[in-house]
């Protein structure tokens, strides 16, 4: 791939953006399509590695890994056939550390008519960048991705108008299959963290009252407490500690306004054995104390 492009422009949080190089892709047209390798950059001002924006679409197919890559703040580890799809205006940034060895294709906004975009979903930037295909999926990815590259590089057998043309259906191929990848990964997303946050919902519903430690929680489920964040978060809004503190608030609640038990004897049935230390922690998350609670209650 080429080592330069035009200029970019700066952004008001100070994150340059970087258009797509025209005048350096075969016959000027709106697709580059090469091998990754040392030393590419989008503009000699903008290292890979320094966070920056692009105003174009980047696949990237991996033939070596892994590989870090941050996309929009969060890392992304890539393997050995997986693709990361960076779409306009994210922000990313290469590893310093990482080779990226593979095939990489930039598109320019407005090379695809509008039904094509909408077809192959190119601005669903709900959907995850990083896509990790199955060997029947990859083998077709792949076949794609090389018959793409063929036309992209045969620009004498063709006039640019039909050269142009051909190019355009081989990507509408293309990205109709990233594009079902895309999907499907999201949909594998969703149930993986639907399982994770009932797993862990079920758990805090069991051990809540002496439990109320979110790695505890993410040790004994097998999960990372990355994982069990973004699941739980998914499904609820909350962190897995505001999950926890609401449950265990509740139950104090409850302990309070259904039975006559001392305050002391209704933290500890939760978890507090300081009654101190259970008022704090009732009067942060409700605004009252546990006696006042109560009085408003009888």
């Amino acid at each position: 791939m080429a080592d330069r492009t035009p200029e970019g422009s700066g952004d008001g949080d100070g994150i340059r953006t970087f258009p797509f190089p025209v005048d350096l892709s075969v016959g000027g047209v709106g697709v580059q399509v090469g091998p990754m390798g040392a030393g590419h950059v989008w503009h000699a001002d903008a290292p890979l590695e320094r966070v920056h924006r692009i105003d174009f679409h980047v696949v990237m197919l991996f033939t070596q890994g892994p590989v870090r890559h941050m996309v929009d703040f969060a890392e992304y580890e890539a393997r050995a056939g997986d693709l990361l799809w960076i779409r306009p205006g994210q922000v990313h940034r290469f590893s310093r550390t990482c080779e990226y060895r593979g095939t990489v294709l930039t598109m320019q906004p407005g090379f695809l008519p509008r039904a094509i975009v909408e077809a192959t979903g190119l601005y669903r930037y709900d959907l995850p960048p990083l896509l990790r295909p199955d060997a029947p999926q990859l083998t077709a990815v792949r076949a794609s991705l090389a018959n793409l590259q063929r036309e992209y590089e045969d620009d004498a057998t063709l006039p640019l108008s039909l050269h142009t043309s051909v190019l355009r259906h081989s990507l509408t191929a293309l990205l109709l299959r990233l594009a079902h990848l895309a999907a499907s990964s999201a949909e594998a997303a969703r149930r993986q963290a639907d399982t994770t946050f009932t797993l862990f919902r079920d758990a805090v519903e069991k051990d809540f009252a002496g439990n109320h430690s979110v790695s505890a929680y993410a040790d004994a489920l097998g999960y990372s407490r990355r994982t069990l964040v973004r699941a739980v978060r998914a499904a609820t809004g909350q962190t897995p500690k505001g999950f926890i503190d609401r449950r265990v608030v509740l139950e104090a609640k409850r302990l309070l306004a259904h039975t006559d038990l001392p305050i002391g004897r209704v933290g500890a049935a939760i978890g507090f054995p300081d009654a101190a230390n259970f008022s704090k922690f009732f009067h942060l998350h409700t605004g009252q104390t546990p006696v006042a609670f109560r009085a408003e209650l009888r």
